[in-house]
């Protein structure tokens, strides 16, 4: 792609996830930088997106997929911020809250390119493929990927879901255009190493390719990464996803909603992203998850992720 400029869109939205305060884990990244000496989100144009974060003091309607009303137009307002961002020339860096904002981000990617394909590294603890009807927490950080790839996972159905939840889970679903945005062959996950049976499943069904973190040592990261390039070589673009619990909670930090130890290293994540990055059909990075109430290490997790991007960001 021929990018103009960095764009850094704040998405601070944290109504998907189990706990709050993944909504404070932008301005956490951004303290990180200041106590650096970094300059870098005022060297960078940025958009803040409206958030509706006071949902979580509503009655809950929807126990299998909470707040997802509101997610359903943040996610729409994430996605027409990221399609202009697109538009007008620029990279979208978006930093979320939860990682039901993918919804969003994927969807503009798609608006703009409603006609290419679009490949999605998920560099994730979790798999984030449930719906309503087999989620076991109803928190909607878990369900991206389900709602992009237009997966209901009926086959492994275990909840009754109300009529208005289906209404607003198919809304998710057409978000940017009603065909599936991700296709199960465009799809590859790191370090997913959290998932429930149900999930366990639906992965053998689709066959989509996790590089664990044992495999990724063991062939080391250029080698895993050109295998993936290799699968995705039928991408026009690629879009990644770091969520932070992709990294070791015990080594690095619990400074996120939902932690998992035996994850990966911080120079590991950034040789991961660095060697992805290279690829010229990168067509947006996105952060989620920090959440600073959770850090027992002060704002280490955020400290982390500012290292992390200030490593990869001249691969950009």
């Amino acid at each position: 792609m021929s990018i103009k400029t960095l764009e850094i869109i704040k998405n601070r939205s944290d109504i998907g996830a189990g706990t709050r305060g993944s909504d404070l884990g932008i301005d956490a990244i951004e303290i990180a930088a200041i106590n650096k000496g970094s300059d870098f989100f005022i060297s960078h144009s940025h958009k803040d997106v409206k958030t509706r974060n006071h949902s979580v003091y509503n009655p809950l309607e929807h126990p299998f997929a909470k707040y997802i009303i509101s997610i359903y137009k943040q996610c729409k307002e994430v996605s027409n911020v990221v399609e202009k961002t697109i538009s007008d020339g620029s990279f979208p860096l978006v930093f979320s809250g939860d990682h039901s904002s993918a919804i969003g981000t994927i969807s503009g990617i798609k608006k703009v390119f409603p006609n290419k394909t679009l490949g999605v590294i998920w560099i994730d603890a979790h798999a984030d493929i449930h719906s309503p009807f087999t989620t076991p927490s109803g928190n909607m950080h878990g369900m991206p990927l389900a709602a992009l790839m237009h997966l209901d996972n009926l086959k492994y159905s275990k909840n009754v879901v109300n009529e208005e939840t289906k209404i607003y889970w198919d809304k998710l679903k057409n978000l940017g255009g009603k065909l599936p945005k991700v296709l199960p062959e465009h799809l590859i996950y790191f370090g997913v190493r959290d998932v429930e049976k149900e999930e366990i499943s639906i992965l053998n069904d689709l066959s989509i390719k996790n590089y664990t973190v044992d495999e990724t040592r063991r062939l080391g990261i250029e080698c895993i990464v050109n295998d993936a390039l290799k699968r995705l070589s039928s991408c026009d673009l690629l879009y990644i996803s770091f969520d932070v619990d992709s990294m070791d909670s015990d080594l690095i930090s619990d400074g996120t909603g939902t932690p998992v130890p035996k994850g990966f290293e911080d120079f590991e994540i950034k040789k991961l992203l660095s060697e992805i990055l290279k690829s010229s059909k990168v067509a947006c990075l996105e952060i989620v998850e920090v959440n600073p109430l959770l850090d027992h290490k002060g704002n280490k997790m955020a400290e982390v992720t500012f290292d992390i991007l200030e490593a990869i960001v001249n691969e950009i």
